[in-house]
């Protein structure tokens, strides 16, 4: 029987790093299916990993059906599901398009869980979930606000599967990232309008994520969170009232 790797996003960003380090997770793999919708992007990802290139838009529930069929053909063994796919938009709720704020629950949020349910029958004993949250997660974010909810329902939902499957010795861990430099940024900020978050507290690189993913991963962790503001901030939006969370964001934004 076959062992694989599934990585959603994997055409950029934290998805591809995730990909391109896979022999840090410790797995033992006979092929990689990576997931985006550029298959360019994705062909590139053969000439360094076992890749199966799988040009899939995962809020299309035609091409979920295409995945959840070629798991049914293959009965492939998943030894690692990698949940990187999604995307944020900076601006004010009423002032994006409606379909853009559907976009985000889409992708974010009803992709991840389909991933999750559609995989999980083929995931043995000692398999692992990643799931990309954000540290927003934690916290309303005014502006960013649809974003900031979609990361907390990945959160919840990341939390509460952890224990169901715990039983059957698979784990889930929610990867929480502060402010990271990828080409997230490149769709969440509109270059023709002013720019909303205006103070990047912090700014970590990808790699620095990912590499404490994997050691999180490997100890069965719940959460993942790389950095001290990370950490700092996600003990703040625990202990001190939301609404005093939201409003030194937008004094500290301008907003």
């Amino acid at each position: 029987m076959k062992k694989i790797a599934v990585v959603t996003g994997a055409s950029s960003g934290m998805g591809r790093l995730f990909a391109e380090t896979l022999s840090s997770s410790g797995k033992e793999l006979d092929e990689v299916w990576v997931i985006a919708r550029r298959k360019d992007r994705l062909e590139e990802l053969k000439t360094i990993l076992p890749a199966r290139p799988l040009s899939l838009d995962l809020t299309n529930p035609g091409d979920l059906a295409k995945y959840e069929a070629l798991l049914k053909e293959e009965q492939p063994q998943v030894l690692l599901l990698i949940n990187a796919s999604g995307f944020g938009k900076f601006r004010a709720t009423v002032e994006l398009p409606l379909e853009e704020n559907f976009g985000m629950v889409d992708l974010n949020c009803k992709a991840l869980m389909a991933m999750c349910q559609m995989t999980i029958p083929y995931m043995p004993a000692d398999s692992n979930i990643i799931n990309i949250a954000s540290v927003a997660a934690f916290q309303p974010v005014p502006y960013i606000n649809v974003y900031a909810a979609s990361k907390a329902f990945v959160l919840s939902y990341s939390r509460g599967l952890y224990c169901e499957l715990k039983p059957k010795g698979i784990t889930v861990t929610a990867v929480c990232p502060f402010w990271t430099k990828t080409e997230f940024f490149n769709r969440a900020v509109a270059a023709d309008q002013d720019a909303v978050v205006k103070k990047y507290t912090a700014m970590y690189m990808p790699e620095q994520i990912i590499k404490r993913a994997w050691r999180d991963m490997k100890k069965g962790r719940q959460v993942s969170k790389f950095g001290f503001v990370a950490r700092f901030q996600a003990i703040l939006a625990k202990i001190l009232p939301h609404r005093f969370v939201m409003w030194y964001w937008m004094k500290q934004q301008k907003l």
